[in-house]
């Protein structure tokens, strides 16, 4: 695992920008360029800072996502795609709507309005299969270590599928539901955390105080279906971008090696 530690999250972002549009331009130069380079992709606050320099990055010719087909984690069940609190729809905000070569037909979001939830979970997985598996799985994770929408005591084995949202995850998103957790879906379609950790890389975005726990869990406790994060203790190609304030629960002599081992990464 690499723990690659920025000043802040506008450098965290920066970083793992520039990662990715290596990782697309290495992929478009070498053997296996004749098929796209697939990515997973996150929503909520992490990787906002993330898709804006992707953006930049596309319209000033430095990145290309012509042969790029983008795969989301995770969709509320029951929200159409046209509500602004869709996944859906916060992909085209942020990111697919301003990208001046993405093909439409290269986006794959599951479908919140599906009236066969097992199907559409299984034909994911099938349709990420068809590609050969994700490349690179961007992730951001929860206050309580969740990925996607795996919470806590979900299988680490688990595959795409129907889930539960605790009462606390609810909350926590209610900000974007007039603060009526209520209002947030009950249930989710999401990929399992065997899923995400099938992908040839995984990066994680853990930025803020509130991470600092989580962060904690998947560096330094053990694996545990508590924390899903942790499954990424066993990736070979797990790699966490966070800031200085995500840090605070290390141990002084874990955030030193670190420190010292990604130093050329530093911004």
């Amino acid at each position: 695992m690499r723990v690659v530690i920025q000043e802040n999250y506008d450098k965290m972002c920066l970083w793992a920008a520039e990662y990715i549009r290596k990782r697309i331009a290495a992929h478009n130069e070498g053997p296996d360029k004749d098929r796209p380079f697939v990515l997973g992709l996150p929503t909520g606050s992490s990787p906002i800072g993330v898709y804006k320099e992707l953006v930049r990055m596309n319209r000033s010719g430095e990145l290309s996502f012509s042969n790029v087909v983008t795969f989301n984690m995770d969709e509320y069940l029951g929200l159409p795609r046209e509500h602004e609190q869709s996944f859906w729809f916060f992909m085209h905000y942020h990111l697919f709507d301003h990208l001046i070569d993405m093909k439409p037909e290269n986006v794959n979001i599951l479908n919140g309005m599906t009236d066969n939830p097992e199907k559409e979970c299984e034909d994911y997985e099938k349709k990420i299969a068809s590609y050969g598996g994700i490349d690179l799985f961007l992730g951001g994770i929860g206050v309580d270590g969740h990925i996607a929408f795996n919470e806590p005591y979900t299988s680490l084995s688990s595959r795409t599928g129907v889930r539960n949202l605790t009462s606390g995850t609810r909350i926590v998103n209610s900000r974007f539901f007039d603060d009526d957790p209520e209002k947030v879906p009950a249930k989710a379609l999401s990929v399992g955390v065997g899923t995400v950790t099938d992908s040839k890389e995984v990066m994680l975005l853990i930025n803020g105080h509130n991470k600092a726990k989580a962060l904690w869990a998947i560096v330094e406790g053990a694996v545990s279906s508590k924390w899903t994060c942790s499954a990424l203790q066993l990736h070979n190609g797990a790699i966490i971008a966070c800031d200085e304030p995500a840090c605070g629960e290390l141990t002084v002599d874990t955030y030193k090696y670190f420190l010292d081992i990604e130093k050329k990464e530093r911004l």
